[in-house]
């Protein structure tokens, strides 16, 4: 029987997907049949060919279960739109339709007994903590974001390197001089910061890492902190700097720019298959050997 907590489910779907497309209708079809309201994302409202798409924002705030067809990067864009519904948890049932994917751990395959189950109540949750970063210019905060995976630095011109002064609780820890640096959760860590050399964190351990990427002094290794800790990294010169959240918002720095970060308020609550644990995921993903 489904939750009678769950009236409403939510449609977000990865742009321009093949597979989207064909399984967007059949979904919206699946949940009609069991008496279950549908919000559509702009995306989905395409592939379903009806002009009541919404904005994620307002897909979030009307339903129950929000359901995201895609890689990591819709989900993410997800995890933002559901911080819009004044602090009401949202599950979000993540369906991988190719790629990677560390955080879409659900196989289309999979997806109608998943769903059946999630619908019964029926269903793990992970929650998963964000970052909050604020973006300061003397006195004057002038930006603020979330973020899931992490706060990324990178140069903003070819064949120049950036110099950034890095504090942890108002304790200085040097100048990295690097193509970039990496602010990442635990989340984040098999993202972008694993590409770099950062360190794999299981995902409920409270902690953050700072990872440098390229950089000029080959001793500078990833750093993990307690994430109830607070970093500060400062923009020197005026070497172009450009800084995204979770790969997907980003702002241009300016030389003294300063971005604050620290554990976000807000978690996400990640659906996920009972019998599916992080170390099952590590093996698939990265091909770690089978026993």
């Amino acid at each position: 029987m489904p939750n009678p907590e769950i009236s409403a489910v939510g449609l977000m779907a990865k742009p321009r997907s093949e597979r989207a497309a064909t399984l967007v209708p059949e979904l919206i079809a699946w949940l009609d049949k069991r008496g279950i309201a549908v919000r559509l994302d702009e995306e989905c409202a395409m592939y379903a060919g009806r002009a009541d798409g919404l904005s994620r924002a307002d897909v979030a705030a009307q339903t129950e279960l929000l359901v995201v067809l895609g890689g990591d990067g819709t989900l993410l864009s997800a995890a933002r739109a559901s911080l819009e519904r004044d602090g009401r948890d949202l599950p979000l049932f993540a369906v991988n339709l190719g790629g990677l994917g560390f955080l879409t751990s659900i196989k289309i395959e999979e997806i109608y007994p998943q769903l059946e189950r999630a619908l019964a109540g029926d269903y793990r949750i992970e929650r998963r903590r964000m970052l909050h970063a604020e973006q300061w210019r003397g006195d004057r905060r002038i930006a603020s974001h979330e973020a899931l995976n992490d706060v990324v630095f990178t140069k903003a011109e070819i064949a120049r390197m950036i110099d950034l002064e890095v504090h942890v609780d108002h304790h200085f820890v040097c100048v990295y001089k690097a193509d970039g640096l990496i602010v990442s959760t635990p989340t984040g860590s098999t993202a972008y910061s694993l590409s770099a050399g950062g360190p794999i964190m299981f995902p409920s351990v409270a902690a953050t890492a700072i990872t440098p990427i390229c950089p000029h002094t080959l001793t500078n290794r990833p750093v993990i902190v307690p994430d109830e800790s607070e970093i500060q990294v400062t923009v020197l010169y005026s070497s172009p700097t450009y800084m995204t959240i979770d790969g997907q918002v980003g702002e241009i720095l300016e030389a003294g720019d300063r971005i604050v970060c620290r554990r976000s308020e807000h978690c996400i609550s990640l659906v996920q298959p009972p019998d599916v644990l992080f170390f099952d995921v590590l093996r698939e993903k990265l091909k770690w050997g089978e026993r």
